[in-house]
């Protein structure tokens, strides 16, 4: 393909496939956890440390990835002060990281323009420095999820139960507070900011509509992110559209298709054993066979 010839389509291919990959593992946890808005929440305080690195003078990439790191450990301990209304964590760091970095953009006026590869995506912003840090996103992503898969699984669906069996829930849950910062901070030169949410949450959204089982929803979220996102920079190239907003498009018109889909399926099957019935009812010889 033409577009493969160029430097700049091989980075944004290869980083937003390793993103995609680790960011809809990252969904379906996220979406079993009732915790699908802590990406959104995540890519708004990495904006305000966007906006602190250009004020600075300090490469904004880093700053970001470093605020959503600290964005992250602070939510996991506010999560835990609220147990019972754990989604107010998320809306207390949200406030704070989006005012802050409005504050810090409107003191630095000059470099608003900049901001939006952040803000939507660029597949030009897709550098050399973000593909290694994008790799070693991956790499630490896919090792923790892989070799900590039976207690996450466990504190997914029962906290308590797992930590009757012993699991260090607390350890646990920060280090994934942790790596879902880091793969939101990464994923910010693909999608930009206020699109990052889409990549995590809507192929994990569809594949757990889809699946059978909890093994086959993240295959599947796998696959629909990674179709999704190269489907997306594929018709972003050939439309001159934005990136980010043309791969959330992508996903969202994946998910409304999927389901649609899915309802079509169960509502013939359900058609079909009812005529299987009548049909076993009135033909006795059918009936036999059935």
């Amino acid at each position: 393909m033409e577009m493969l010839h160029y430097d700049f389509m091989q980075r944004a291919f290869f980083a937003g496939g390793l993103i995609a990959l680790v960011a809809s593992v990252l969904g379906v946890y996220l979406m079993l956890r009732r915790q699908a808005l802590m990406a959104d929440m995540l890519s708004h305080v990495s904006l305000a440390g966007v906006a602190l690195g250009a004020l600075i003078k300090v490469n904004p990439s880093l700053f970001g990835f470093i605020i959503a790191l600290i964005g992250a450990v602070v939510v996991e301990f506010v999560r835990r002060s609220y147990k019972t209304y754990s989604e107010v964590s998320i809306a207390i760091i949200m406030i704070g990281g989006l005012s802050t970095a409005l504050v810090l953009m409107s003191m630095n006026p000059g470099t608003n323009r900049s901001f939006s590869s952040y803000l939507f995506g660029s597949v030009v912003a897709v550098q050399k420095t973000e593909i290694y840090l994008v790799a070693g996103v991956a790499l630490l992503g896919a090792l923790f999820f892989y070799g900590l898969r039976k207690p996450l699984y466990l504190i997914t669906f029962d906290e308590e139960t797992a930590r009757t069996n012993g699991v260090p829930v607390n350890l646990i849950s920060l280090l994934f507070s942790v790596i879902t910062g880091m793969i939101v901070a990464a994923a910010m030169p693909i999608v930009g900011v206020l699109l990052v949410s889409s990549l995590i949450v809507l192929p994990a959204a569809l594949a757990i509509r889809l699946a059978q089982g909890f093994t086959a929803a993240l295959g599947l979220a796998m696959l629909f992110g990674l179709i999704g996102v190269f489907s997306g920079l594929t018709a972003s190239y050939e439309l001159s559209t934005p990136p980010g907003g043309t791969i959330a498009l992508t996903l969202l018109l994946f998910l409304v298709v999927g389901i649609g889909i899915k309802k079509f399926a169960v509502k013939w099957r359900k058609q079909h054993s009812k005529l299987k019935e009548k049909s076993a009812l009135i033909n006795p010889i059918y009936r036999e066979e059935v």
